[in-house]
């Protein structure tokens, strides 16, 4: 623009020589004036261009110390109540996760990542109270008190124990017959009617029985079997037998389901491992797995996936197979599959870690669990980090036995957001069908 402001004014100047009858300047005379012009036009592109250079430079500066303000992170985030935080980097595309305290459930999004705006993704998730209470744990009209991470039992009266389970024994006091002596009958009784003994002292007649039995309400020479497991069904140090009681002459027996034994207090009862003893009928390629009461014959096959293929590297594990490179889905394929089998109680309390899942080695910087499975399992369980490197499968509500509940549990690790790997851990449970 300079440079057509130089020219326009030296042929104007050109116009204004003519006009008052004055030659032109000759062709030197305007090649030094184009010169000198020129001069002028460089100096002030020079300066122009000086300009420019210093106006970015404080540009940069202004956007160096906005960045040296806030440091290229996002703002601190603090743990919810009653819980807490893993992971501590701040910097775009980098993930932290909340973790509740015992007895507080996740209401909101475990992770939260740092956005390359510096704010974070998503809203800040709170832990609620789990409510023990949820599930009437408490029987016989029992009340129940929700506490932090357990609960307690009102009992009406007659009922007491954790969940008011157990009846009030009525106090039993033998009786001494003092009536007349009679003598003994000499029929032959029953194992459970026995004859009483009878003494004579200063003129009264006292009449006792062998331990176990008591005497007749009506006849002070018979004794008759106390029937220990009807009266002492639930004392307050716990019922007489673990499972079922039977009554003898003159006292008891506990016996065990099938697949128990009887432990050596008489009480108790014990599983068989069957699968110790080989009383199995499981076939070569099968494995034997003790459960409580039972057992049960698994066989592990490897997945057949369209876009890769598996090895079978232990008897629970399947890894997959080197991909080609053509192949773009497979690397989307699970690295590896793992059987794990558990064995169960029935009505087991919740809530309860049942399977923890780690990584030894993570090869990006974030680690994600999750719960694959649906149906039944959804309503039994969740997943739940315990670390920064490690999940847990946690039992949420009991389940009633006999049930087989499985559970796929997945973890991925990613790096700035970008899959590197999966691997699957498939979990099965199998629930007895009673509760010791």
């Amino acid at each position: 623009m300079i440079w057509m402001h130089a020219i326009i004014v030296f042929l104007c100047l050109c116009s204004i020589h003519t006009a008052f009858g004055q030659d032109c300047p000759s062709r030197q005379e305007m090649q030094s004036s184009l010169k000198q012009v020129q001069k002028l036009v460089s100096a002030h592109e020079a300066a122009y261009l000086q300009s420019l250079r210093t106006l970015r430079k404080k540009l940069n500066l202004l956007q160096s110390t906005a960045a040296k303000a806030n440091n290229g992170t996002c703002l601190k985030l603090d743990a919810p109540a009653n819980s807490r935080k893993l992971g501590r980097a701040q910097t775009p595309g980098h993930e932290v996760h909340f973790i509740c305290d015992p007895g507080y459930e996740l209401v909101g999004a475990e992770s939260r990542v740092c956005l390359e705006s510096l704010t974070w993704s998503g809203q800040q998730p709170t832990c609620r109270d789990i409510n023990e209470c949820a599930s009437s744990p408490c029987l016989n009209g029992g009340t129940c008190v929700d506490e932090v991470n357990r609960f307690s039992c009102m009992c009406p009266k007659g009922w007491a124990g954790a969940t008011c389970q157990s009846p009030v024994p009525t106090a039993f006091v033998t009786m001494t017959n003092t009536s007349a002596a009679l003598s003994a009958p000499s029929v032959t009784l029953g194992s459970f009617v026995r004859p009483s003994r009878c003494t004579q002292v200063q003129g009264t007649t006292h009449c006792t029985c062998d331990p176990g039995y008591t005497i007749s309400g009506r006849d002070s020479t018979t004794c008759i079997d106390i029937d220990e497991c009807e009266l002492f069904h639930m004392g307050q140090a716990g019922r007489l037998c673990l499972h079922s009681c039977v009554n003898t002459p003159g006292g008891y027996r506990c016996s065990c389901p099938s697949g128990y034994n009887v432990t050596r207090d008489g009480r108790n009862c014990k599983d068989i491992d069957e699968c110790a003893t080989r009383l199995t009928n499981c076939t070569r390629d099968q494995m034997c797995i003790n459960t409580y009461g039972g057992f049960q014959c698994v066989r592990v096959d490897c997945p057949r996936i369209r876009n890769a293929t598996y090895s079978q590297t232990s008897p629970l594990r399947c890894e997959r197979n080197p991909c080609s490179v053509d192949n773009k889905l497979c690397p989307q394929a699970p690295n590896s599959i793992s059987h794990h089998y558990l064995s169960v109680v029935s009505n087991l309390s919740a809530p309860r870690t049942m399977f923890r899942v780690s990584a030894l080695r993570p090869m990006g910087d974030t680690l994600r669990f999750s719960l694959l499975s649906r149906g039944q399992a959804r309503r039994h369980f969740i997943v739940q980090r315990s670390d920064r490197q490690t999940g847990q499968l946690v039992l949420v509500r009991p389940v009633q036995g006999p049930a087989v509940l499985e559970a796929e549990v997945e973890m991925s690790e990613l790096d700035k957001r970008v899959l590197l790997a999966r691997y699957i851990t498939k979990v099965t449970m199998f629930i007895s069908q009673y509760e010791f």
